[in-house]
């Protein structure tokens, strides 16, 4: 598991290769990751945005922004945690993904920003 922590939140981030959705045939990889955010500050937080850079092994970079994460803009109290899974599919069986969140500090409405960890997407026959 890789961690980081920004400002107060802490973002941490698992990954796991999804053979069964894969077709390395025509250079189709999917990736799991789970991510865990926790408020560790005495203020309530909100996620409004995210910002992804995701890197293939084969050369190709992309950029990916949006609102909330899947679908949701959480508000995370002090103390406790916001977990979510997502996927990223590759053109080859190795790369990484690292961004960013907008957050809004519920009471000054003060935006900052929280960065998401780089993280390393292998299928697990890579490792050996």
């Amino acid at each position: 598991m890789i961690a980081q922590i920004t400002s107060g939140v802490k973002v941490s981030v698992e990954t796991l290769y999804q053979p069964e959705y894969s077709n390395p045939e025509n250079e189709h990889f999917m990736f799991a990751y789970k991510i865990k955010i926790e408020n560790l500050t005495d203020y309530s937080v909100q996620l409004m945005r995210r910002h992804w850079d995701i890197f293939d092994s084969n050369g190709s970079r992309r950029e990916v922004d949006g609102e909330g994460v899947v679908g949701q803009q959480p508000v995370i109290e002090p103390g406790e945690s916001h977990m979510y899974v997502s996927g990223c599919n590759l053109k080859s069986d190795m790369g990484s993904m690292k961004g960013n969140y907008q957050m809004t500090r519920l009471l000054d409405n003060e935006n900052f920003v929280v960065k998401i960890p780089e993280f390393h997407l292998i299928a697990p026959y890579r490792l050996n």
